[in-house]
């Protein structure tokens, strides 16, 4: 492995700085991941750096990215958007994440829309993993899933939940509404469906409303005003995974038990 980089005009840590801005990902489609945990998620879902810079006093991952760059510890902390700073940061290009066949797609997914918070979007697609398979649709509007806070947010679901466009969502769609639908444990979820939330402060325009296929609203305590927009996906997605469960069992149990 060659010496360490020390000079912090070297072209790699430009182009990591340069990353930080959504537009330069747009542009140049790659995106920054920071940390083992993140950059593991990556690898094991079979994408490979573009670029790998790990810290030379405290290098990881080597064995697994052998042609990974040496960063002097200072310059690799000063590139960091992590309060503790990462020993290891790699650049992957956008293309290689999964993205959604409407033809094949889960059974069920959740189609955002203007969900600007990049934490939400993190976690929602955390949510998606975890409570899935389950796909993730963005519209216009939506935060950056490949911005540090939503990358750290999904804790490497981002490699392995299909993301598509809101309009290309396939399924019933479900609109999760603050108030005035269908008690969530009362709508049909049967066949593929897919749960449309809106943004933070606003919730679903009229104009998603009316695609809507029907609105559900999850029951809340009475001094309550809403939910936190990550917090009812999952709660629509693990409602959705539980009655599946449950049908499956029941059609596994043998007759006359």
């Amino acid at each position: 492995m060659d010496s360490p980089i020390t000079s912090s005009s070297n072209s790699k840590l430009r182009l990591v700085r340069r990353l930080q801005s959504a537009s330069q990902r747009e542009r140049s489609g790659l995106f920054v991941c920071e940390g083992e945990d993140l950059i593991v998620a990556g690898l094991e879902a079979g994408l490979e750096p573009e670029e790998m810079l790990v810290d030379a006093g405290r290098p990881v991952l080597t064995e697994r990215v052998p042609q990974a760059t040496l960063v002097a510890s200072e310059l690799l902390s000063e590139l960091s958007e992590l309060a503790h700073p990462a020993r290891a940061i790699a650049v992957f290009r956008h293309s290689g994440l999964p993205l959604l066949d409407p033809a094949s797609a889960a059974e069920v997914g959740l189609a955002l829309w203007r969900v600007a918070d990049p934490g939400n979007v993190g976690a929602l697609l955390r949510s998606a993993d975890a409570l899935g398979p389950a796909f993730l649709c963005l519209s216009s509007g939506c935060a950056d899933l490949t911005g540090s806070k939503a990358l750290r947010a999904s804790m490497g679901a981002v490699f392995r939940v299909p993301i598509g466009a809101f309009d290309e969502a396939p399924g019933r769609r479900v609109g999760l509404v603050a108030h005035g639908g269908v008690p969530l444990a009362e709508v049909d979820l049967s066949g593929r469906v897919c749960f449309v939330l809106g943004a933070e402060h606003d919730g679903l325009p009229d104009e998603v409303v009316a695609g809507c296929d029907e609105l559900a609203t999850i029951p809340l305590a009475a001094a309550a005003e809403s939910l936190n927009v990550a917090a009812a996906g999952a709660i629509a997605l693990y409602e959705r995974r539980r009655r599946a469960q449950g049908a499956a069992e029941h059609d596994a149990t043998p007759a006359g038990r």
